[in-house]
């Protein structure tokens, strides 16, 4: 595995909440009422019936097993053992299928350019040393014309005062330590690994989440979380 674009110390941190992944109360809690808003972007952008997908960082499955239900082929990665585990089991309970596999983007590339028509990276991107080295993997995965669709948060007071603050310490949605403000990525930025990749930015919107209605949507401002589309020109 590519060790240089891993950290032991984030993927620790995710194994310690893999028990209780699918767990809608639990400390994956966001990411449940995230998720039918983070599918239905992809949905509306491309059609998933029959499309082979690949999502990386995947975790305990959320995603995947959505991407799955709208008739993708699905392969997912992550490097967190204990996670991937907790996703296999949880397919014999939703009788959907994901491939699922313990890789880093990196190494995939490697071994499976062009391979897929859709590849997502939801809320990965801040948990990587060099997400720019995730992005370019992701691009080299992508068939032309295949899509890339990103989410992660903005470097901004208001996502340190919402992420941080807000979810970790003072309503503690999350554990303790879940984020780093430093490792929040800029839409320009963003922007500027997609480029560096040979992608084409086609869509950026913001996420709004209410954590007491638990409520997620589509807003236009980008200060807090925001989710991505990008092109692989053909």
């Amino acid at each position: 595995m590519n060790a240089v674009n891993v950290d032991p110390a984030e993927v620790a941190k995710f194994e310690r909440l893999a028990g209780r992944w699918w767990d809608p109360d639990g400390e994956s809690r966001p990411l449940h009422d995230l998720n039918p808003v983070r599918t239905a972007y992809v949905a509306a952008r491309v059609p998933l019936a029959g499309a082979r997908a690949l999502d990386v960082g995947c975790g305990g499955g959320l995603l995947s097993e959505a991407l799955a239900r709208a008739g993708a082929a699905v392969t997912a990665i992550d490097l967190a053992p204990a996670v991937l585990e907790v996703a296999r089991l949880h397919l014999l309970e939703s009788g959907l299928q994901v491939d699922y596999r313990a890789s880093s983007v990196e190494d995939l590339a490697a071994r499976s350019p062009g391979a897929f028509d859709v590849v997502t990276c939801m809320e990965m991107l801040e948990h990587v040393p060099d997400p720019r080295s995730v992005v370019e993997a992701c691009a080299r995965l992508l068939r032309p014309g295949g899509r890339l669709f990103v989410s992660t948060l903005n470097r901004t007071p208001a996502a340190f005062a919402t992420a941080i603050l807000g979810a970790e310490h003072l309503l503690r949605l999350l554990p303790r330590g879940t984020h780093h403000y430093a490792q929040f990525i800029r839409p320009s930025e963003m922007a500027g690994h997609l480029r560096s990749a040979g992608l084409e930015l086609e869509h950026l919107a913001g996420i709004a989440y209410n954590p007491f209605s638990r409520q997620a949507r589509l807003v236009d401002g980008v200060a807090v979380n925001y989710i991505g589309c990008a092109v692989k020109p053909a």
